[in-house]
């Protein structure tokens, strides 16, 4: 809306706050005065302060949940069409959020996509200030560079690549693959903090490791190279590979069984991909985490401040969002917007790779949480 357009309203807005009434020279004289603010490029906060200062979050941002069904063969067609190199750069289409005028983002700061790499494909490399990261619901086949380090991506694995790394994607395979993407694009656009420059046309190195050289140096639980006791900003740890995830997760529900505090809560076994120089989040704007439900177990209703995306490993079940129920199988995708209420229930064994904007709040102080029947806030 513009300046002009916010300004029309300012008598009516004004009125609804109880204002005096005005003799007829006041009158006038109010009207100049909401003139005169509209010829400065001025809004008086008593017109705005309901939509500036909410009593609780109200994000544009809507609940949704993307099929994986759809999208899948959506991205094939994409891969028939649409080819890969300089310009487009990458063959990623971006969940756009119905509340968010068209814009390509998932919440006003998270971007998630499902990227496709045909057979053969070679995505070229380039970097951005924006982090990243791929997680693979299914498929095998493509290697990540970053950096020059060639990193498998394979079914359950979380890879990242940190803000102004150089990165490329190669397939050398037959089949195509497909993967999410997430970035905080969003945030950075906003920010007006985005650089971004080209690398090579290919990728640097074509190799085909089963492991990245940086798994080998940083990927052994609890162990921390005297090489690289400085603090990085991002995780150092190019992938996170899934049968840790699913080790730690099992274990965790394998010691609820015998009596010992290990989940979330009842049946809800859940880790959070770490960064093992600070012990921190893996990205300095992204969290990332897994969870896992037994079959019938729930959550409680949950409030956040911050927005995350969410995409069923494996398993169904349902989510309820703002108190719709909406089924989910494996690959869907769903949003949880700002201070919308979410909850999980499963009916087979539930898994669910998530993604949220959670550091950027709690480093602002911004961060709160409600669970519905419970005493916090």
């Amino acid at each position: 809306m513009s300046i002009s357009a916010e300004n029309a309203t300012h008598e009516s807005v004004a009125a609804a706050h109880s204002v005096p009434e005005h003799t007829p020279e006041e009158a006038v004289q109010l009207k100049q005065l909401y003139k005169d603010f509209d010829r400065e490029n001025l809004i008086p906060l008593w017109t705005q302060i309901a939509d500036l200062m909410p009593m609780v979050p109200s994000p544009k941002a809507l609940p949704h949940v993307w099929r994986w069904n759809d999208l899948y063969p959506l991205a094939a067609r994409s891969g028939d069409l649409v080819p890969v190199g300089r310009g487009g750069e990458r063959r990623a289409i971006a969940l756009a959020n119905p509340g968010l005028g068209g814009k390509p983002y998932a919440t006003p700061t998270l971007w998630a996509a499902i990227q496709y790499l045909g057979a053969r494909e070679t995505a070229p490399e380039h970097r951005h200030s924006q982090n990243a990261f791929r997680f693979v619901v299914e498929g095998e086949g493509v290697w990540t560079v970053v950096n020059g380090d060639p990193v498998r991506m394979s079914r359950g694995d979380f890879l990242l690549t940190p803000g102004w790394n150089f990165h490329g994607h190669h397939n050398d395979t037959d089949e195509p693959m497909a993967w999410i993407d997430g970035l905080d694009i969003p945030f950075a656009h906003y920010a007006d903090a985005g650089f971004f420059e080209f690398g090579t046309e290919r990728v640097t190195d074509e190799a085909t490791p089963d492991i990245s050289r940086s798994e080998r140096l940083w990927a052994h639980p609890g162990l921390r190279p005297l090489s690289g006791l400085d603090i990085t900003t991002s995780s150092p740890i190019a992938a996170y590979r899934w049968e840790y995830t699913d080790r730690a997760l099992r274990e965790q529900l394998l010691l609820e069984d015998e009596g010992h505090p290990a989940t979330v809560s009842q049946g809800h076994a859940a880790i959070r991909y770490t960064n093992p120089t600070t012990g921190g989040d893996v990205m300095p704007t992204i969290r990332a985490e897994f969870h896992r439900l037994r079959a019938g177990a729930a959550t409680d209703a949950v409030h956040e401040v911050g927005s995350s995306v969410w995409q069923v490993f494996e398993g169904s079940g349902t989510a309820v969002l703002n108190g719709e129920t909406r089924t989910l199988e494996k690959g869907d995708l769903f949003v949880v917007p700002s201070w919308a209420a979410w909850s999980l229930q499963a009916d087979t064994e539930f898994d669910l790779f998530r993604f949220s904007d959670a550091p950027i709040f709690e480093r602002l102080n911004f961060n709160r949480t409600y669970a519905e029947g419970r005493k916090n806030a």
